[in-house]
């Protein structure tokens, strides 16, 4: 979403020369609406919260949840059940707090929290209630607070007991991605064990075959390494170790089985448990290739935790979709905005979880979003607050890219027949910059004998779009975006170009210079002569309206929830469809037919140059 579409004053924490400062921020994050740091102490002894079960996971399972039962002498409409993580979630001082406070301080903000009276209308009378809570590990132990006063004005009343995984330091929530060679998988995971103790390795092989030991890298990153509030204030939360090893050399289109884990000092190996992908196509194989698509998607709570206006709801829709079509699915573009985290760093691990069978199946891509990277001074292209200090640090550590320089996040991925550019709207990417010249080379290095089927991926709107604050600004589409790029996308005959950040589904005919070049609207055959747009930006996340003027070039518009699916039936027939994520049903599609002869054709400002000479 743009920021000033939803930009609201709300207090989050920075602390400069021992004084808050509130910040601005998306109201995207249900986090962001508590003030933690306001939080008074007001324990009773006549009110209470227990959780039960005390150990979870025995069974291995990294997901289970809490019976959390609680008291209140003082019950009201504005009591709330608060998740915290570590569960020591109160200390003497806060990082870079005004060491003349008096203690004891909350310096952290809830995992997730819900109100008191959510599954009981009577605790206002009663006093009493319970929720069912689910809880994931995230490396550390977790404690319930019982809190009146709302979200603005805390009150402390109660704490429960502890609650914890019986190994909280597992490795979990693995997620594939492409590599930089075409038969190379990586295997990034999260865990709490550091080099120190213990080896992070992937046991790995051909479906049916002989297994082998493949090592993996360790990155963290620290407080001190957030840009601003809340990341590097009530925010911050421990992102524990993540870990990424490379599967070299695999068969084209096979399957194989993994498992992620760790070596001890002592010899003994903790596994999750197995899984199974199908490596990559040889680039131009011909075989049957599905290809998910969407932007924007978010998280949410299963048990209904953390709702602010249902902002992302409906990514629970969109992921179980997902996983209900994923026999059919080799490969997921998740084209930025990713989880919202805006700085709460616990909702990372939480996306993770959430995305977990997909991810550990199919390669998941990403690309960089305003709400992953944009802050101030930082070397982002916008200035805007929407990643609440995260300045890209955790996307570009959390998931695998086969960029140059996870930093600047545009990279190239073949599959089969496919081509993906993926490029970087939160960097320039304006004619004479390094993005430019990569999207350039990108283009133009793909041999469309072999890989016939050229897509354009993107955050922000580079190409066309009818949402209302694109029309209201007079461009139908990001500033200057298409200004440099167009050309490109004309001269080597990009197929579609496919964006988020507008949080609908839009579609254009083939499109150059706001002029439709071929008039036809479901069956394309032979050239198309200019480059179809899709908005596919309906992942999960609040919806954006459309302008009241439907431009001419604007064929299909979609003001819901759902995502894209691609699929190259061969070398020169592609299915393109558009999914509600409510129902999984098709709502839009349309056919490309053509032979490699009318990829070559001539189309206005698209053909080289010629001589008459003999």
């Amino acid at each position: 979403m743009r920021e000033e579409q939803i930009v609201a004053i709300i207090l989050t924490v920075t602390f400069v020369l021992g004084a808050i400062q509130e910040v601005k921020s998306h109201k995207d994050q249900p986090l962001s609406g508590i003030a933690i740091h306001k939080t008074t102490f007001h324990l009773s002894d006549k009110a209470y919260v227990k959780a039960s079960p005390t150990v979870l996971g025995s069974n291995g399972q990294h997901s289970e949840f809490v019976l959390v039962e609680y008291s209140s002498p003082k019950p009201s409409d504005d009591d709330w059940i608060g998740v915290f993580s570590p569960a020591d979630f109160n200390a003497s001082t806060c990082p870079g707090d005004n060491k003349m406070a008096s203690p004891p301080l909350l310096c952290s903000a809830p995992i997730k929290f819900q109100y008191a009276n959510f599954s009981n209308p009577r605790y206002n009378s009663t006093g009493t209630g319970s929720l069912k809570l689910q809880l994931i590990n995230q490396r550390s132990d977790f404690s319930f607070a019982l809190f009146s006063g709302g979200l603005l004005n805390p009150k402390l009343v109660a704490v429960s007991n502890k609650v914890a995984f019986e190994n909280p330091n597992a490795p979990v929530y693995p997620r594939l991605a492409l590599g930089k060679e075409w038969d190379e998988m990586t295997v990034t995971w999260t865990s709490g064990y550091g080099l120190d103790s213990a080896e992070p390795v992937v046991e790995w092989g051909i479906k049916g075959g002989e297994h082998k030991l493949s090592p993996a890298g360790t990155l963290t990153f620290g407080q001190n390494s957030m840009c601003g509030a809340p990341a590097r204030t009530v925010g911050w939360r421990d992102p524990g170790y993540i870990h990424t090893a490379f599967l070299k050399e695999l068969w084209p289109n096979s399957k194989y089985t993994y498992r992620v884990g760790h070596r001890l000092a002592n010899g003994a190996f903790i596994w999750n448990k197995e899984y199974e992908f199908k490596s990559s196509p040889f680039p131009g194989q011909s075989s049957l290739q599905h290809v998910v698509i969407f932007g924007d998607m978010g998280k949410a709570e299963v048990d209904g935790s953390n709702e602010y206006n249902d902002f992302q709801r409906a990514s629970l829709n969109t992921t179980k979709q997902l996983i209900r079509d994923l026999k059919k699915t080799d490969l997921v573009f998740h084209i930025g905005d990713i989880c919202y985290a805006n700085g709460y760093l616990s909702q990372w691990d939480q996306f993770t979880a959430q995305i977990e069978p997909i991810a550990s199946t199919v390669p998941y891509m990403i690309a960089s979003g305003n709400h992953e990277r944009d802050w101030p001074n930082s070397g982002s292209f916008y200035q805007g607050l929407d990643s609440g200090g995260e300045c890209g640090v955790p996307a570009e550590t959390m998931f695998y890219v086969p960029a140059q320089n996870r930093a600047k996040f545009w990279y190239l991925s073949d599959y089969g027949m496919f081509r993906f550019c993926v490029a970087d709207t939160e960097h320039d990417w304006r004619e004479g910059t390094e993005q430019y010249n990569f999207i350039e080379q990108c283009l133009a290095s793909v041999d469309r004998k072999t890989q016939p089927w050229l897509i354009f991926l993107a955050h922000r709107v580079l190409g066309y779009s009818s949402t209302s604050f694109y029309a209201e600004e007079g461009s139908f589409g990001e500033p200057m975006g298409r200004n440099s790029l167009q050309k490109l996308w004309q001269k080597y005959k990009v197929d579609i170009a496919i964006y988020g950040h507008a949080h609908n589904y839009e579609r254009t005919c083939p499109v150059y210079q706001s002029v439709c070049m071929n008039h036809e609207k479901s069956n394309y055959k032979g050239p198309l002569n200019g480059t179809i747009h899709i908005v596919a930006g309906g992942g999960g996340a609040g919806l954006a309206e459309f302008s009241e003027l439907q431009p001419n070039w604007s064929l299909v518009r979609d003001y819901d929830y759902g995502f894209l699916k691609l699929t190259a039936l061969d070398h020169s027939n592609l299915l393109f469809e558009y999914k509600k994520s409510s129902d999984g049903r098709v709502h839009d599609s349309f056919n490309i037919s053509r032979d490699y002869r009318d990829v070559l054709a001539c189309a206005v400002d698209s053909c080289p140059a010629t001589t008459l000479a003999s």
